[in-house]
């Protein structure tokens, strides 16, 4: 899932005065200590504030990457540096400008939001630091010409696509989006109904109050409108209350949420029971079975024997974004130019996707998957121009 603050545009102005009195506030994830043959590497993303449990899952990913490889007793290791954001551009720009100037790290995982990611870009291109984020989607940072930018996880547009595949593909008719009238939920949803109005279906939209808790003005237009799908465009917490009082309010065709709900807080926030069914799109892969390839599994297992908990959202990114920089330096690359330069022809399958970027950084094979709910869990379903609703 991804917050309102993985949306914001436009970058933080960085003043001279800030360029010179920028220290970096990170953390040793690594127990090696820096050497000649070591590389510094850096995670940057919101690990203490109010959207931290977007940003562990991947950080705990490239924390395995990275001690797996250093327990193959490599020539050079990498020593892990974490620098806590907590979602705030202004922050991650400070931060970014002494990760640079004083931790001289040869690249960076991250930063996890776009809105960091808008702010820090410009830095870490002008140092020439090349950065791979897990988690970052907007779809202006393609459009940058940055030559030091990668990410491992679709854009929203490619979700937008995707979901109106499936969607289609299911038989739909009637479309009612929905959305929390935010930046991230609204963008999503009216990207949607685009998508799904050129494929032919009819549909009708509406917003509902992200603080509000009554929807039944929202409940009555669905009903009214019966459609086939009902896609909601927010954060779990709202799709819970509006999905429990859709069920509760007669509605019985199929729900519908994005990245932003991909939590068990749905299933809490809807129901058990109502929340059956219950369908969701993400970028991101969870695939603790090996349904998709069995590296996949491997690194469910070490995840959850390493962190006592299973795969969440943007581990598996945080995993292939650091294997990205792990290959680098097993080909002999430690300066962030040379490991910026393998990047451009890095091809490998990675834990979730082939690690192979496109010109621009965007990851060259963008899938887009749909989980659905089971009792109190989140399968995944399938890719979405191959997964059919049960």
């Amino acid at each position: 899932m991804r917050r309102n603050k993985m949306r914001i545009t436009g970058a933080v102005a960085v003043s001279a005065a800030l360029a010179l009195s920028a220290v970096a506030c990170g953390g040793d994830d690594s127990d090696s200590g820096g050497s000649g043959n070591e590389v510094t590497i850096g995670f940057m993303g919101d690990l203490t504030g109010e959207n931290s449990g977007l940003v562990i899952p991947p950080k705990q990913g490239a924390q395995l990457a990275i001690e797996q490889y250093n327990a193959t007793n490599p020539k050079v290791k990498i020593k892990l540096k974490t620098y806590d954001s907590q979602g705030k551009p202004e922050q991650a720009t400070s931060l970014a400008l002494g990760a640079v100037k004083n931790d001289k790290i040869a690249g960076l995982v991250g930063p996890a939001f776009s809105g960091e990611s808008q702010s820090v870009g410009p830095i870490l291109e002008e140092a020439k630091i090349p950065s791979v984020s897990p988690s970052a989607t907007n779809i202006t940072l393609g459009e940058k010409s940055w030559k030091f930018w990668h990410r491992v996880v679709a854009d929203d547009a490619a979700q937008s696509s995707g979901v109106a595949e499936f969607v289609m593909n299911s038989g739909a008719k009637k479309v009612f989006l929905v959305s929390d009238n935010q930046d991230y939920g609204k963008g999503l949803a009216d990207a949607i109904e685009k998508a799904v109005k050129a494929k032919g279906a009819q549909t009708q939209n509406d917003a509902v109050d992200d603080k509000g808790t009554d929807y039944s003005s929202t409940v009555n237009k669905i009903n009214e409108f019966k459609p086939d799908f009902v896609y909601f465009g927010g954060y779990y917490a709202v799709a819970g209350r509006l999905f429990k009082q859709l069920r509760e309010g007669g509605y019985k065709g199929k729900m519908m949420s994005g990245d932003g709900s991909l939590a068990t807080g749905l299933i809490e926030g809807t129901g058990q029971k109502n929340a059956q069914g219950t369908l969701i799109s993400c970028g991101c892969l969870i695939d603790p079975t090996g349904k998709t390839n069995p590296k996949a599994k491997k690194f469910a297992d070490d995840y959850k024997a390493k962190f006592g908990s299973d795969v969440a959202i943007y581990s598996t990114e945080g995993f292939d974004a650091a294997t990205a920089f792990i290959e680098a330096v097993k080909a002999g690359k430690t300066k962030p130019e040379d490991i910026n330069e393998y990047l451009k022809s890095i091809d490998v399958q990675g834990v979730g996707k082939q690690i192979k970027f496109a010109d621009n950084g965007e990851l060259a094979t963008e899938d887009i998957y749909v989980y659905e709910v089971k009792d109190n869990q989140l399968p995944l379903l399938g890719k979405s121009g191959e997964a059919k609703v049960s």
